[in-house]
Protein backbone atom coordinates (compact mmCIF):
# COMPACT_ATOMS: atom_id res chain seq x y z
CA UNK A 1 0.00 0.00 0.00
CA UNK A 2 2.11 2.97 -1.23
CA UNK A 3 -0.81 5.60 -0.22
CA UNK A 4 -4.09 5.96 1.86
CA UNK A 5 -6.91 8.63 1.25
CA UNK A 6 -7.91 9.16 4.61
CA UNK A 7 -11.50 10.94 5.85
CA UNK A 8 -13.64 10.53 9.18
CA UNK A 9 -16.40 9.81 10.52
CA UNK A 10 -15.92 9.11 14.12
CA UNK A 11 -17.37 6.95 16.66
CA UNK A 12 -16.50 5.67 20.07
CA UNK A 13 -14.55 2.69 20.11
CA UNK A 14 -11.90 0.88 22.86
CA UNK A 15 -8.72 0.59 21.24
CA UNK A 16 -5.90 -1.64 22.02
CA UNK A 17 -2.84 0.11 21.44
CA UNK A 18 0.67 -1.74 21.17
CA UNK A 19 3.26 -1.97 23.93
CA UNK A 20 5.46 0.29 24.04
CA UNK A 21 8.82 0.44 21.93
CA UNK A 22 10.91 2.29 24.14
CA UNK A 23 10.27 -0.12 27.16
CA UNK A 24 10.96 -3.38 25.03
CA UNK A 25 13.97 -2.72 23.45
CA UNK A 26 15.54 -2.03 26.79
CA UNK A 27 13.85 -4.61 28.38
CA UNK A 28 15.29 -7.01 25.50
CA UNK A 29 18.77 -5.39 25.52
CA UNK A 30 18.57 -6.58 29.61
CA UNK A 31 17.46 -9.75 29.39
CA UNK A 32 19.95 -10.69 26.60
CA UNK A 33 22.36 -9.83 29.29
CA UNK A 34 20.38 -11.50 31.86
CA UNK A 35 18.41 -14.52 30.94
CA UNK A 36 15.87 -15.00 34.05
CA UNK A 37 13.77 -11.90 33.04
CA UNK A 38 10.66 -12.26 31.17
CA UNK A 39 9.04 -9.72 28.90
CA UNK A 40 5.05 -9.42 28.60
CA UNK A 41 3.04 -7.35 26.05
CA UNK A 42 6.44 -6.87 23.89
CA UNK A 43 6.15 -4.27 20.94
CA UNK A 44 5.41 -6.19 17.42
CA UNK A 45 6.64 -3.09 15.68
CA UNK A 46 9.43 -2.88 13.05
CA UNK A 47 12.27 -1.56 15.03
CA UNK A 48 11.41 -3.90 18.12
CA UNK A 49 11.38 -6.98 15.77
CA UNK A 50 14.78 -6.59 14.39
CA UNK A 51 16.35 -5.53 17.64
CA UNK A 52 15.04 -9.51 18.67
CA UNK A 53 16.54 -10.63 15.35
CA UNK A 54 20.03 -9.37 16.13
CA UNK A 55 19.97 -10.72 19.29
CA UNK A 56 19.08 -14.29 19.08
CA UNK A 57 20.49 -15.21 14.98
CA UNK A 58 23.80 -14.31 15.91
CA UNK A 59 25.11 -13.20 13.00
CA UNK A 60 28.72 -11.53 12.07
CA UNK A 61 26.94 -9.01 10.08
CA UNK A 62 23.50 -7.07 11.45
CA UNK A 63 21.56 -4.67 9.63
CA UNK A 64 18.80 -3.12 11.63
CA UNK A 65 17.28 -1.19 9.05
CA UNK A 66 15.51 2.66 10.15
CA UNK A 67 16.16 1.32 13.67
CA UNK A 68 17.84 3.97 15.42
CA UNK A 69 17.35 2.73 18.51
CA UNK A 70 18.87 -0.76 17.50
CA UNK A 71 21.91 0.49 16.10
CA UNK A 72 22.83 2.76 19.40
CA UNK A 73 21.67 -0.17 22.22
CA UNK A 74 23.48 -2.99 19.73
CA UNK A 75 26.79 -0.86 19.18
CA UNK A 76 27.03 -0.50 23.05
CA UNK A 77 26.31 -4.18 23.67
CA UNK A 78 28.41 -6.21 20.75
CA UNK A 79 30.70 -3.82 22.49
CA UNK A 80 30.86 -5.48 25.67
CA UNK A 81 29.51 -8.92 24.56
CA UNK A 82 30.42 -10.49 21.68
CA UNK A 83 33.28 -12.96 20.95
CA UNK A 84 33.70 -12.64 17.21
CA UNK A 85 33.86 -9.38 14.94
CA UNK A 86 30.58 -7.97 13.89
CA UNK A 87 29.45 -5.41 11.03
CA UNK A 88 26.33 -3.26 12.20
CA UNK A 89 24.82 -1.68 9.53
CA UNK A 90 21.87 0.07 8.54
CA UNK A 91 19.85 1.76 5.79
CA UNK A 92 20.90 4.90 3.71
CA UNK A 93 19.36 7.23 6.59
CA UNK A 94 20.91 5.60 8.81
CA UNK A 95 24.59 6.03 7.70
CA UNK A 96 23.52 10.15 8.19
CA UNK A 97 22.66 9.32 11.77
CA UNK A 98 25.62 10.13 13.78
CA UNK A 99 27.01 7.91 16.21
CA UNK A 100 30.70 9.05 17.49
CA UNK A 101 29.39 10.58 20.85
CA UNK A 102 28.78 6.92 21.76
CA UNK A 103 31.68 5.33 19.43
CA UNK A 104 34.03 7.57 21.44
CA UNK A 105 32.22 7.18 24.55
CA UNK A 106 32.54 3.22 24.44
CA UNK A 107 36.32 3.65 23.21
CA UNK A 108 37.07 5.48 26.62
CA UNK A 109 36.50 2.04 28.00
CA UNK A 110 38.27 -0.20 25.94
CA UNK A 111 35.51 -0.86 22.84
CA UNK A 112 37.40 -1.84 20.23
CA UNK A 113 35.10 0.19 17.18
CA UNK A 114 36.17 1.16 14.01
CA UNK A 115 34.09 2.98 10.92
CA UNK A 116 33.54 1.22 7.44
CA UNK A 117 32.63 3.89 5.40
CA UNK A 118 31.90 8.05 7.09
CA UNK A 119 33.96 8.73 10.48
CA UNK A 120 31.60 9.51 13.39
CA UNK A 121 28.46 7.12 11.14
CA UNK A 122 27.67 3.69 10.35
CA UNK A 123 28.41 1.37 9.13
CA UNK A 124 30.25 -0.06 12.34
CA UNK A 125 33.12 -2.93 12.95
CA UNK A 126 32.87 -4.27 16.38
CA UNK A 127 35.61 -6.31 17.47
CA UNK A 128 35.91 -8.49 20.57
CA UNK A 129 37.87 -5.85 23.66
CA UNK A 130 38.22 -6.05 27.12
CA UNK A 131 35.92 -3.25 28.49
CA UNK A 132 36.92 -1.71 32.10
CA UNK A 133 34.89 0.20 34.38
CA UNK A 134 35.32 3.78 36.10
CA UNK A 135 34.40 7.14 34.95
CA UNK A 136 33.72 8.61 31.32
CA UNK A 137 32.16 11.98 30.32
CA UNK A 138 29.62 12.05 27.15
CA UNK A 139 27.73 14.74 25.67
CA UNK A 140 23.96 14.92 26.95
CA UNK A 141 22.86 17.39 24.68
CA UNK A 142 22.32 15.41 21.53
CA UNK A 143 20.45 12.11 21.94
CA UNK A 144 19.44 10.17 25.40
CA UNK A 145 19.95 7.38 23.58
CA UNK A 146 23.89 7.75 23.38
CA UNK A 147 23.22 7.73 27.81
CA UNK A 148 20.61 5.01 27.62
CA UNK A 149 22.95 2.60 25.93
CA UNK A 150 25.83 2.69 28.49
CA UNK A 151 23.19 2.44 31.61
CA UNK A 152 22.02 -0.42 29.78
CA UNK A 153 25.40 -2.47 29.56
CA UNK A 154 27.01 -0.56 32.95
CA UNK A 155 25.73 -3.63 35.01
CA UNK A 156 27.63 -5.85 33.43
CA UNK A 157 31.11 -4.12 33.00
CA UNK A 158 33.53 -4.95 35.60
CA UNK A 159 33.30 -2.38 38.33
CA UNK A 160 30.50 -0.73 37.13
CA UNK A 161 30.43 2.65 35.74
CA UNK A 162 29.93 6.60 36.36
CA UNK A 163 28.73 8.50 33.48
CA UNK A 164 29.45 12.25 33.79
CA UNK A 165 26.95 14.29 31.78
CA UNK A 166 28.26 17.21 29.40
CA UNK A 167 26.36 20.24 27.95
CA UNK A 168 22.16 20.41 28.43
CA UNK A 169 20.50 17.10 29.09
CA UNK A 170 17.78 16.36 26.17
CA UNK A 171 15.05 13.80 26.57
CA UNK A 172 15.42 13.00 30.28
CA UNK A 173 12.64 11.16 30.30
CA UNK A 174 13.87 8.70 28.68
CA UNK A 175 17.03 8.26 30.65
CA UNK A 176 14.84 7.50 33.65
CA UNK A 177 13.06 4.73 32.16
CA UNK A 178 16.26 3.37 31.82
CA UNK A 179 17.14 3.43 35.48
CA UNK A 180 13.22 2.97 36.42
CA UNK A 181 14.30 -0.52 34.56
CA UNK A 182 17.17 -1.00 35.96
CA UNK A 183 16.24 -1.13 38.66
CA UNK A 184 13.60 -3.22 38.96
CA UNK A 185 15.86 -5.77 38.26
CA UNK A 186 18.05 -4.84 40.98
CA UNK A 187 20.92 -2.75 39.64
CA UNK A 188 22.32 -0.27 42.13
CA UNK A 189 22.01 3.48 41.07
CA UNK A 190 22.74 6.80 42.23
CA UNK A 191 21.52 9.91 40.01
CA UNK A 192 22.43 13.18 40.42
CA UNK A 193 22.44 16.26 37.83
CA UNK A 194 25.79 16.13 36.43
CA UNK A 195 26.40 12.23 36.72
CA UNK A 196 25.12 8.66 37.08
CA UNK A 197 26.59 5.65 38.44
CA UNK A 198 25.95 2.27 38.12
CA UNK A 199 27.15 -0.43 40.23
CA UNK A 200 28.05 -3.82 39.10
CA UNK A 201 25.43 -7.12 39.33
CA UNK A 202 26.35 -10.24 38.47
CA UNK A 203 23.25 -11.76 38.38
CA UNK A 204 19.72 -10.58 38.37
CA UNK A 205 16.71 -11.47 40.55
CA UNK A 206 14.10 -13.45 37.95
CA UNK A 207 12.11 -10.42 37.42
CA UNK A 208 8.87 -11.02 34.66
CA UNK A 209 7.68 -7.19 33.61
CA UNK A 210 4.76 -5.90 31.90
CA UNK A 211 4.71 -3.69 29.33
CA UNK A 212 2.59 -1.13 29.03
CA UNK A 213 1.16 0.06 25.68
CA UNK A 214 2.89 3.14 24.14
CA UNK A 215 1.79 6.28 25.27
CA UNK A 216 3.47 7.89 21.83
CA UNK A 217 1.32 6.12 19.67
CA UNK A 218 -1.30 6.63 22.02
CA UNK A 219 -0.61 10.28 21.05
CA UNK A 220 -2.66 10.53 17.71
CA UNK A 221 -5.65 9.40 19.43
CA UNK A 222 -5.31 12.69 21.97
CA UNK A 223 -4.72 14.84 18.52
CA UNK A 224 -8.37 13.01 17.09
CA UNK A 225 -10.25 13.75 20.11
CA UNK A 226 -8.94 17.53 20.13
CA UNK A 227 -10.16 17.75 16.82
CA UNK A 228 -13.75 16.11 17.42
CA UNK A 229 -16.28 17.84 18.92
CA UNK A 230 -17.18 18.18 22.06
CA UNK A 231 -18.34 15.25 23.97
CA UNK A 232 -16.74 13.19 21.60
CA UNK A 233 -15.35 10.30 23.97
CA UNK A 234 -12.52 7.20 23.55
CA UNK A 235 -10.98 4.14 25.16
CA UNK A 236 -7.70 3.19 25.26
CA UNK A 237 -6.67 0.15 26.98
CA UNK A 238 -3.35 -0.70 28.78
CA UNK A 239 -2.16 2.49 30.13
CA UNK A 240 -1.02 3.32 33.75
CA UNK A 241 -1.71 6.56 35.98
CA UNK A 242 2.24 6.29 37.32
CA UNK A 243 3.61 5.39 33.61
CA UNK A 244 7.51 5.74 33.02
CA UNK A 245 7.15 6.58 30.14
CA UNK A 246 7.94 10.16 29.21
CA UNK A 247 5.48 10.70 26.65
CA UNK A 248 2.50 10.01 28.98
CA UNK A 249 3.00 14.17 29.54
CA UNK A 250 0.78 14.35 26.39
CA UNK A 251 -2.29 13.91 28.87
CA UNK A 252 -1.13 17.07 30.74
CA UNK A 253 -0.57 19.05 26.81
CA UNK A 254 -3.71 18.23 25.41
CA UNK A 255 -5.32 19.89 28.25
CA UNK A 256 -4.78 22.87 26.89
CA UNK A 257 -6.77 21.27 23.41
CA UNK A 258 -9.26 20.63 25.56
CA UNK A 259 -8.84 17.43 26.12
CA UNK A 260 -10.15 15.46 29.37
CA UNK A 261 -8.41 12.14 30.58
CA UNK A 262 -9.71 9.67 32.66
CA UNK A 263 -7.90 6.83 34.48
CA UNK A 264 -10.32 3.67 34.80
CA UNK A 265 -8.90 0.31 36.27
CA UNK A 266 -6.60 -0.55 33.46
CA UNK A 267 -7.07 1.73 30.36
CA UNK A 268 -8.01 6.01 30.18
CA UNK A 269 -11.16 7.49 28.57
CA UNK A 270 -9.85 10.60 26.13
CA UNK A 271 -13.39 13.09 26.11
CA UNK A 272 -13.54 16.22 24.35
CA UNK A 273 -14.70 18.80 26.79
CA UNK A 274 -13.48 22.21 25.22
CA UNK A 275 -12.33 24.33 22.30
CA UNK A 276 -9.13 25.51 22.37
CA UNK A 277 -8.78 29.17 23.34
CA UNK A 278 -5.40 30.34 22.69
CA UNK A 279 -2.34 29.65 21.27
CA UNK A 280 0.42 26.89 22.11
CA UNK A 281 3.39 27.49 23.04
CA UNK A 282 5.60 24.76 24.23
CA UNK A 283 8.99 23.84 25.43
CA UNK A 284 9.21 20.00 24.25
CA UNK A 285 12.48 19.01 25.44
CA UNK A 286 11.43 16.13 27.41
CA UNK A 287 9.52 14.91 24.22
CA UNK A 288 10.65 15.87 21.16
CA UNK A 289 8.73 12.94 19.54
CA UNK A 290 5.19 14.54 20.13
CA UNK A 291 6.52 17.86 17.84
CA UNK A 292 4.16 16.48 14.49
CA UNK A 293 1.22 15.20 16.53
CA UNK A 294 1.01 18.81 17.82
CA UNK A 295 1.93 20.92 15.09
CA UNK A 296 -0.94 18.91 13.18
CA UNK A 297 -3.63 19.54 16.34
CA UNK A 298 -2.96 22.81 15.57
CA UNK A 299 -2.81 22.78 11.78
CA UNK A 300 -6.33 20.92 12.27
CA UNK A 301 -7.84 23.34 14.84
CA UNK A 302 -6.50 26.50 13.44
CA UNK A 303 -4.39 27.72 15.99
CA UNK A 304 -1.03 28.87 16.07
CA UNK A 305 2.07 27.02 17.44
CA UNK A 306 5.07 27.83 19.18
CA UNK A 307 7.45 24.63 19.62
CA UNK A 308 10.76 24.69 20.98
CA UNK A 309 13.66 22.21 22.29
CA UNK A 310 13.22 20.29 19.17
CA UNK A 311 16.99 20.09 18.39
CA UNK A 312 17.04 16.15 18.54
CA UNK A 313 14.52 16.09 15.55
CA UNK A 314 16.96 16.89 12.99
CA UNK A 315 18.76 13.51 13.42
CA UNK A 316 15.59 11.25 13.60
CA UNK A 317 14.67 8.88 10.31
CA UNK A 318 14.52 12.60 8.93
CA UNK A 319 15.38 15.76 9.55
CA UNK A 320 11.73 16.21 10.91
CA UNK A 321 12.21 20.13 11.36
CA UNK A 322 12.50 20.65 7.54
CA UNK A 323 9.50 17.59 7.06
CA UNK A 324 7.36 19.39 8.64
CA UNK A 325 7.88 22.79 7.22
CA UNK A 326 7.53 21.16 4.04
CA UNK A 327 4.52 19.46 4.92
CA UNK A 328 2.82 22.07 6.92
CA UNK A 329 3.64 24.79 4.14
CA UNK A 330 0.88 22.94 1.83
CA UNK A 331 -1.96 24.03 3.84
CA UNK A 332 -0.67 27.67 2.96
CA UNK A 333 1.33 28.10 5.97
CA UNK A 334 4.12 30.14 6.61
CA UNK A 335 6.33 27.94 8.63
CA UNK A 336 9.34 29.45 10.07
CA UNK A 337 12.13 26.83 11.77
CA UNK A 338 15.37 27.21 13.22
CA UNK A 339 17.51 24.29 14.38
CA UNK A 340 15.79 24.24 18.03
CA UNK A 341 11.81 25.41 17.25
CA UNK A 342 9.55 25.35 14.57
CA UNK A 343 6.58 28.39 14.76
CA UNK A 344 3.03 29.25 12.43
CA UNK A 345 0.24 31.03 12.25
CA UNK A 346 -2.68 29.65 12.14
CA UNK A 347 -4.79 29.34 8.47
CA UNK A 348 -8.73 30.25 8.27
CA UNK A 349 -8.94 27.81 5.44
CA UNK A 350 -7.91 24.31 5.87
CA UNK A 351 -7.08 22.36 2.29
CA UNK A 352 -8.52 19.39 1.02
CA UNK A 353 -7.22 16.01 -0.18
CA UNK A 354 -2.95 17.62 -0.19
CA UNK A 355 -0.67 14.64 -0.38
CA UNK A 356 1.40 14.26 2.57
CA UNK A 357 5.04 13.16 1.78
CA UNK A 358 6.64 10.80 4.87
CA UNK A 359 9.64 10.56 4.09
CA UNK A 360 10.70 7.06 5.22
CA UNK A 361 9.63 8.60 8.82
CA UNK A 362 6.37 6.91 10.86
CA UNK A 363 5.65 9.96 12.88
CA UNK A 364 5.22 11.93 9.85
CA UNK A 365 2.59 9.16 8.71
CA UNK A 366 0.64 8.98 11.87
CA UNK A 367 0.53 12.63 13.11
CA UNK A 368 -1.10 13.67 9.37
CA UNK A 369 -3.01 11.04 9.64
CA UNK A 370 -4.94 12.67 12.34
CA UNK A 371 -6.14 15.61 10.07
CA UNK A 372 -8.58 13.30 8.54
CA UNK A 373 -10.74 14.24 11.13
CA UNK A 374 -11.33 17.81 9.68
CA UNK A 375 -10.60 17.49 5.76
CA UNK A 376 -9.39 14.53 3.47
CA UNK A 377 -5.86 13.61 3.09
CA UNK A 378 -3.66 11.47 1.15
CA UNK A 379 -0.55 9.94 2.40
CA UNK A 380 2.45 8.80 0.54
CA UNK A 381 4.02 5.61 1.45
CA UNK A 382 1.84 4.96 4.37
CA UNK A 383 3.39 1.71 5.02
CA UNK A 384 5.86 3.09 6.71
CA UNK A 385 4.09 3.41 10.33
CA UNK A 386 4.84 -0.90 10.43
CA UNK A 387 8.37 1.30 12.26
CA UNK A 388 6.73 1.75 15.49
CA UNK A 389 2.56 0.88 15.17
CA UNK A 390 1.57 -2.06 12.65
CA UNK A 391 -1.76 -1.94 13.51
CA UNK A 392 -2.37 1.88 13.59
CA UNK A 393 -4.38 1.78 10.29
CA UNK A 394 -7.01 -0.76 11.40
CA UNK A 395 -7.07 0.31 14.50
CA UNK A 396 -7.91 4.34 12.91
CA UNK A 397 -10.83 2.40 11.19
CA UNK A 398 -12.17 1.40 14.39
CA UNK A 399 -13.09 4.73 15.38
CA UNK A 400 -14.92 5.20 11.86
CA UNK A 401 -11.51 6.76 9.94
CA UNK A 402 -11.57 5.38 6.62
CA UNK A 403 -9.04 5.17 3.77
CA UNK A 404 -9.06 3.91 -0.07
Amino acid sequence: MNCLLVKANLKFNNISIPGSKSESNRLLILKSLYNNISIINISDCDDTRFLNSALIESKNYVDIGHAGTAMRFLTALFSINTSSTIKLSGSLRMKQRPIKILVDALRDIGANIDYLENDGYPPLIIKPSIIKGGKIYIDSSVSSQYISSLLLIAPKINGGLKINLTGKETSIPYIKMTINLLEQIGVEIVSKKNYIRVKELKSARPKEIIVESDWSSASYFYSIVAMASIGYKLSLNSFKKDSIQGDSHVKTIYESFGVKTTFLNNHIELEKVSNIQQPISLDLSSNPDLAQTICVTCLGLKVSCKLTGIHTLKIKETDRIEALQNELSKFGLVVDTTADSIRFNYVTTLSSCIKIRTYDDHRMAMAFACLGVKTNIEILNSEVVSKSYPSFWSDLYKIGITSK
